[in-house]
């Protein structure tokens, strides 16, 4: 009975390793890394995607901003600072 179980257990490990290495493989394959190179892409791109859509809007916030402050007379200084026009 312990052969048995042993042996059980021996398949199921083997059969563990042998899925493991078929995935590994497949990964590696040309399909697999085309796959995964397609996915980084695209994930990049979505990046990129973002971060243009973020700078858009705080380009606009910002054009508020200024536009807000010439209507109110104001000018910016050297330091950064805000004053108002004479």
């Amino acid at each position: 009975m312990r052969r048995l179980f042993w042996i059980g257990v021996g398949a199921a490990v083997g059969i563990l390793v042998v899925r493991k290495i078929s995935r590994t493989a497949e990964a590696y394959s040309p399909k697999g890394l085309a796959n995964s190179a397609r996915g980084s892409a695209v994930g990049l791109l979505d990046s990129v995607r973002e971060f243009l859509e973020d700078a858009r809007v705080a380009m606009a916030e910002h054009e508020v901003e200024l536009t807000r402050a010439l209507a109110e007379g104001q000018t910016g200084t050297p330091e950064g600072g805000a004053h108002r026009a004479p």
